[in-house]
């Protein structure tokens, strides 16, 4: 409705002369085709119902299949490794690793030592906390 409302008087004057030529091109194909008095328009056949979709099956590969993608994989590794392990020693597309470096015993006991004092400050200020937290109770 809103369509007709944007269309200038002569725009729908235009439509309105179409509309009349296509009732009377429906009138003359009628009278051509069954030689009836005119009428509406049949409506079309509707298409068919399609069939029913069967059930969706999942596609299972055969131990043959399996064992041929295996393979492929296989080589598809080893090319990798191959190509890799020239070049490069370690892990397949790593950089060479460095040798880890070890913590001494003296500076192992100086950590574990610097913890220790850590924890035992940390297990004070818990202790004074709470004994200054029950001398605040009024009874």
């Amino acid at each position: 409705m809103n369509e007709l409302n944007a269309l200038s008087p002569q725009q729908l004057r235009a439509a309105a002369d179409l509309q009349e030529k296509i009732q009377g091109l429906r009138i003359q194909l009628n009278e051509l085709l069954a030689g009836d008095t005119p009428g509406p328009i049949p409506p079309a056949p509707a298409a068919a119902p399609l069939p029913a979709q069967s059930k969706k099956t999942t596609r299972t590969v055969s131990a043959e299949g399996r064992a041929r993608m295996a393979a492929a994989q296989r080589a598809r590794w080893a090319a990798k490794k191959a190509a890799t392990s020239t070049t490069r020693p370690g892990w397949v597309g790593e950089e060479p690793r460095t040798k880890k470096r070890k913590m001494s015993a003296a500076g192992r006991a100086a950590v574990a030592a610097a913890a220790m004092a850590r924890w035992a400050r940390s297990r004070a200020e818990k202790k004074t906390a709470k004994k200054g937290a029950q001398s605040d109770l009024p009874f």
